[in-house]
C-alpha cells in the first residue's frame, strides 16, 4: 500500500520528515491542498498539505482528524509543542515538515505518483511502471550509491535514498525536480550528455571542483534507437566492470518502466475516456460508469475544452497538444474537487465537476477562467459550460448545453473564451436556426433589398439598420455606436426602410429584420473564425 510509511521511506529525510504523531498503515486516498477559506472535500484518508499554514495547527490537526485524513504536511521547522503532540495523537493525524525551499508543486506531483498505483506490483510480482522510486532504490543497493533517474529535459523522475549525502547541486535537483541550469549547462560545455549518448555503457563524469560537485557516473536509458533519459549515480571513482554490467541491466528495466509508464499512462486515457462517454451518455451503462469513475449522485456540471490550432500546425503536432491541454485541464479540475473527472473525447477534453449546496454559480467561470489563465496555450482554448446536473441522470442534458456553448465560441459570435450555456442559449438557438436556413436563402425579402443596395452603391445601410434595432429604436445610441450623427443616422434608416419596403413601425417586420441580420451575422462570423 502507498501508506505514509512508504512516502517517508521513498522521499527520505530530504523532502520531509515526522514531527509528530503515529504513521499509520492506511493507504493514501488522495493528496489535497488545504484551504482555510474554502476548505475542500477531502477523500478517505487524505493526505493534507498545508501550503502556508502556520497558525492553530492543533486546532486543523483536530479538524482533519474528524474528516478522516491521515496527515498533515507544513513547512518546516514546526516545533512539535504540547497541543500539537496532544492534538495529533487523539485526532490519529501525523504532522510532517516539508524541507525549506522546496516547491510544493514538486512535492505534489512526486506524491502522486507515488499515491497512483494502490499496489506497486503487478500480478507476477513486477514492480508497476509507475514504481521508478522503488527501481531507484534498488539500483543505488546495487551500486552502494545515490542515485537518480532523470528525462531527457533533465527534470527529475525518480530518486533514491541517501541524497542527503551528496552535493549541492543534487540536493537543488531533489528540491526542485529539476538539475540546476548551471549545472547542464556545464555538462553540455564539456560533452557529456554528447558522450553518454552515444555510448551503451556507464560514463564516468569527473568532478567540478569550482562548484564542490562531486564525480558521477551515468548510462543513457533507451527503447531501441530512442533515447528515453539517464540515470546518474555518485560514485568516487569509475564502476569496476561487475558495478558497470548492472548498472547496465539496470537500465534496461529502467527503459521498460518509461515505456510501460507511457502506455500505461495511454491507457488509462482510453478508459477514462470511454468511461466518461459512457457517463455522459443516456444509456444503460451510464449509471455504471459514473459509479467507476468514482462520482457520485449529487449535484455536478460539465464542462467541454478545445483548442483550434494554428493554421500551420501539422495535425500530429496539434493532436499531442490537444492531450496536454486535456491532462492539464483534468488535473486543474482534480484541484477543484477530489472527485471531478476529465478526459479527451475526439477533440473535445470534457470535465464532470461535483459541486457542493453552498457552492455559487459563479464557481465554474472561475475555475475555468483561472485554468485559462494558467495555461496561456498558443492555442487559444475555448470552454463551455453547461447547465446545472441535479444528480447523475441530468449528465447528458449538461453535456449537450456544454456542447452548444462551446460551438458559441468556435463560431466567433463572442469574443471570449469562457461562455455559461445560460448565458448564451439565445445564440446557442440562432446557430441551430442558421442551419436550418439554406444558403440560397439569407438573405432575403426586405433584407436581400438592402444587402443588394448596399453593394451597388458601397453604402451601408444594413448595418444602419442593425444598429438601430440593437438599440431597441434608440437613435442617439445607435449613431454613436456607428459614429455618426444622429441626423445623418436618421437620414439613413429612412433611407434603409424607403429601400427595403420594411415598415419600422411592425413589430413582426423588426423582428424578421433582426432575426435575419443575426444569422448573418453569425454566418459571416464563423467564415471568419
Amino acid at each position: 500500500m502507498t501508506s505514509l510509511a512508504r512516502v517517508l521511506e521513498e522521499l527520505g529525510s530530504t523532502l520531509l520528515h515526522l514531527v509528530c504523531g503515529e504513521l499509520p498503515q492506511k493507504e493514501i486516498g488522495g493528496v489535497v491542498i488545504h484551504d482555510p477559506l474554502d476548505e475542500p472535500e477531502l477523500p478517505d484518508n487524505a493526505l493534507v498539505l498545508g501550503v502556508g499554514l502556520r497558525d492553530d495547527l492543533p486546532g486543523v490537526v483536530a479538524r482533519l482528524g474528524g474528516r478522516g485524513a491521515v496527515g498533515l504536511v507544513v513547512r518546516g521547522p514546526v516545533e512539535p509543542d504540547e497541543q500539537l503532540v496532544a492534538a495529533s495523537r487523539d485526532s490519529g493525524v501525523a504532522v510532517l515538515a516539508f524541507t525549506r525551499g522546496a516547491s510544493w508543486n514538486h512535492l505534489t506531483g512526486m506524491l502522486r505518483t507515488l499515491t497512483a498505483e494502490s499496489d506497486p506490483y503487478d500480478a507476477n510480482g513486477h514492480t508497476r511502471s509507475g514504481d521508478l522510486f522503488a527501481v531507484a532504490n534498488a539500483i543505488a543497493a546495487l551500486l552502494d550509491a545515490p542515485v537518480t533517474i532523470e528525462d531527457r529535459n533533465s527534470r527529475l523522475l525518480a530518486f533514491s535514498s541517501r541524497q542527503e549525502e551528496v552535493d549541492p547541486s543534487r540536493v537543488q535537483t531533489i528540491l526542485g525536480r529539476q538539475v540546476p541550469v548551471h549545472y547542464t549547462r556545464i555538462l553540455e560545455e564539456r560533452g557529456v550528455f554528447q558522450a553518454i549518448y552515444r555510448s551503451n555503457r556507464p560514463v564516468f563524469v569527473a568532478p567540478l571542483p569550482e562548484s564542490g560537485e562531486l564525480p558521477r557516473v551515468a548510462i543513457a536509458v533507451r527503447a531501441g534507437d530512442e533515447i528515453l533519459g539517464t540515470i546518474w549515480a555518485v560514485v568516487p571513482e569509475s564502476l569496476d566492470e561487475e558495478r558497470s554490467e548492472s548498472l547496465f541491466e539496470a537500465s534496461k528495466l529502467v527503459a521498460m518502466h518509461m515505456v510501460w509508464q507511457r502506455a500505461d499512462a495511454d491507457s488509462e486515457r482510453r478508459l477514462r475516456a470511454d468511461l466518461l462517454s459512457a457517463a455522459l451518455g443516456s444509456g444503460p451503462g451510464s449509471r455504471e460508469a459514473v459509479q467507476r469513475l468514482g462520482l457520485r449522485d449529487e449535484r455536478a456540471i460539465v464542462m467541454a475544452l478545445t483548442a483550434a490550432p494554428a493554421a500551420t500546425e501539422a495535425p500530429a503536432q496539434a493532436g499531442a497538444d490537444r492531450k496536454r491541454l486535456a491532462d492539464a485541464f483534468a488535473m486543474h479540475l482534480a484541484a477543484a474537487h477530489p472527485r471531478a473527472v476529465a478526459a479527451l473525447i475526439g477533440d473535445v477534453a470534457y470535465g464532470i465537476l461535483p459541486l457542493a449546496r453552498h457552492d455559487a454559480d459563479e464557481r465554474p467561470r472561475v475555475i475555468a477562467a483561472e485554468f485559462l489563465a494558467r495555461v496561456g496555450s498558443r492555442l487559444r482554448p475555448l470552454i463551455g459550460v453547461g447547465r446545472l446536473a441535479d444528480d447523475i441522470s441530468a449528465l447528458a442534458r449538461s453535456r449537450s448545453s456544454a456542447e452548444q456553448a462551446l460551438r458559441v465560441l468556435r463560431a466567433g459570435v463572442l469574443d471570449q473564451q469562457v461562455a455559461l450555456f445560460d448565458e448564451v442559449h439565445v445564440e446557442a438557438l440562432l446557430l441551430e436556426l442558421a442551419d436550418l436556413v439554406p444558403q440560397a436563402d439569407l438573405p432575403s425579402g426586405a433584407i436581400a433589398r438592402i444587402v443588394a443596395y448596399d453593394s451597388d452603391h458601397q453604402a451601408n445601410l444594413a448595418e444602419t439598420l442593425r444598429a438601430w434595432l440593437d438599440a431597441f429604436g434608440d437613435v442617439a445610441e445607435a449613431s454613436a455606436a456607428m459614429f455618426v450623427h444622429p441626423s445623418t443616422f436618421r437620414y439613413r434608416l429612412r433611407r434603409a426602410a424607403e429601400v427595403g419596403g420594411i415598415d419600422l413601425g411592425d413589430t413582426n417586420a423588426r423582428l424578421a429584420a433582426m432575426v435575419q441580420l443575426r444569422l448573418m451575422h453569425i454566418r459571416s462570423a464563423g467564415r471568419d473564425s
